[in-house]
């Protein structure tokens, strides 16, 4: 009696087994990176509704970070700045431009603008800007160059692994405390050895254990 299936079709159940692998893997990486916050936040740049460009207050004008964020030292909270801040300047400064009009009813109707939010941590993580700041972690570390942003971008994916990363080696990302706000910020040759003294000497220690973010 002849065979039924050619000797070739002998084949087929080691081809399954590897096509099934090979499948396998390309949905775990396919889940790994199109499910990661590489992929889902990096980038989000919402509108907002007035067009603040920090290229142009940040760069060009000189603006410090803390003189519109000015709770980091001593917040959780980075806060956004409040209609009072604006009209600081712009009481002065383009008192008709088209596009502060917003800004400009804010200020009269005693109403916040309601500006989005383009940076999220989940509400189970907690983060200190605080903590952060005073020991030496820079503003760009984490937001980028927000002084060559028109709009503001999220750069970094803020993932607990990305997280990790600094705090199981601090000396790669410290600067002095006076640099923190300083956006393109090149560290001293021998900033490693610098950091591990300042390390060792302010007794910094990032926890790496579940209950420093999670409680």
């Amino acid at each position: 009696m002849s065979q039924i299936f050619p000797k070739k079709a002998n084949s087929l159940p080691l081809l399954s087994l590897v096509g099934s692998l090979l499948g396998g893997v390309a949905l775990i990486v396919l889940v790994w990176y199109y499910f990661s916050p590489e992929f889902t936040v990096v980038g989000y740049k919402p509108e907002q509704p007035v067009p603040y460009s920090h290229r142009l207050h940040v760069d060009e004008l000189g603006m410090d970070c803390q003189y519109c964020h000015n709770w980091v030292e001593n917040s959780e909270h980075a806060n956004v700045p409040p209609t009072q801040t604006c009209m600081n300047c712009h009481n002065q400064i383009r008192t008709q431009s088209p596009k502060l009009v917003e800004v400009r009813e804010s200020w009269a109707n005693d109403e916040p603008i309601e500006w989005v939010r383009v940076h999220h941590l989940p509400d189970y993580a907690h983060f200190s800007h605080a903590a952060h700041v005073n020991k030496g972690v820079g503003c760009e570390t984490c937001h980028g160059r927000i002084d060559q942003m028109e709009v503001v971008s999220q750069v970094e994916p803020l993932s607990m692994g990305w997280c990790i990363e600094c705090h199981r080696q601090p000396e790669l990302y410290l600067r002095p405390n006076d640099e923190v706000t300083t956006m393109g910020y090149t560290q001293p040759a021998n900033f490693v050895e610098r950091n591990l003294e300042r390390i060792r000497e302010d007794g910094i220690q990032p926890p790496t254990n579940c209950s420093a973010c999670h409680y």
